[in-house]
């Protein structure tokens, strides 16, 4: 077994990376978080789990992030959507399992709503579906409305790095994606959530809230109570790797 990579060419001519383990299905798909890219500890280590195992694993970068060309500031809901169901129709034929961390859990849904045919599970960590206008957008200070009044844009300082750029336009985008608040979300395949109650930027209540608006009845919520927003110990890894054997 061996893991080969590309770009898959996109319509507006930027290019999207992926790496691929070609194997027995369903294809384990693989989607980051906000700012990520598809080289963190979880993906790498889906990817040891794909390649020992037997199993097929896809990982790709969405536009602006890793190793695929654009200009993350550029970024939006939409724009993301499109490049996981791109990946799902060009790179993962058949049914697939999603494995969506933070921003990724709010994609993966999306994905799921939109190929439902080809939805076999779900495996979520901290997911964070409508992050934009429930967790990021009542935290934005005084003077972060104001630079995206004059600007259209706040340099939201992080703990992982250098400040975040946000726009107007990823805060206009992610409300028409909303998913919560609302009717039941039907997706009725089985899902696992992980969920840290530690967790400084998904609060363990908003996962729950997911877990608890998903229509299928097979929805497993897991709480590490000591467990962060990464959950990349090597403890949470088990978990992680434990839950996508579960529904595959």
């Amino acid at each position: 077994m061996s893991e080969t990579n590309g770009f898959l060419d996109r319509p507006d001519g930027e290019r999207m990376a992926w790496r691929r383990v070609d194997g027995a299905g369903p294809t384990v798909v693989w989607l980051g978080g906000f700012k990520s890219d598809m080289t963190g500890t979880k993906a790498q280590a889906l990817a040891d789990w794909a390649l020992t195992s037997g199993r097929a694993f896809l990982r790709f970068d969405y536009f602006g992030h890793g190793e695929s060309s654009g200009d993350f500031a550029r970024g939006t809901i939409s724009r993301w959507r499109d490049d996981a169901l791109a990946a799902l129709d060009e790179l993962a034929p058949g049914e697939v399992i999603l494995v969506g961390s933070s921003m990724g859990g709010w994609i993966a849904c999306l994905a799921a709503l939109a190929r439902r045919e080809r939805m076999k599970a779900m495996v979520l960590i901290a997911p964070a579906p409508d992050f934009t206008e429930k967790l990021m957008g009542p935290e934005i200070p005084p003077e972060g409305r104001a630079a995206l009044a004059a600007d259209g844009v706040w340099l939201r300082p992080s703990e992982y790095g250098d400040p975040y750029p946000i726009t107007q336009a990823l805060l206009d985008d992610g409300a028409r994606w909303s998913i919560l608040g609302g009717e039941p979300i039907p997706i009725e395949v089985p899902v696992r959530v992980l969920q840290g109650g530690d967790d400084p930027d998904v609060p363990w209540r908003h996962a729950l809230e997911l877990a608890m608006t998903l229509k299928g009845d097979d929805v497993v919520f897991t709480l590490v109570r000591d467990g962060d927003h990464r959950l990349s110990r090597p403890q949470d890894i088990a978990r992680l790797l434990a839950a996508v054997d579960e529904v595959a």
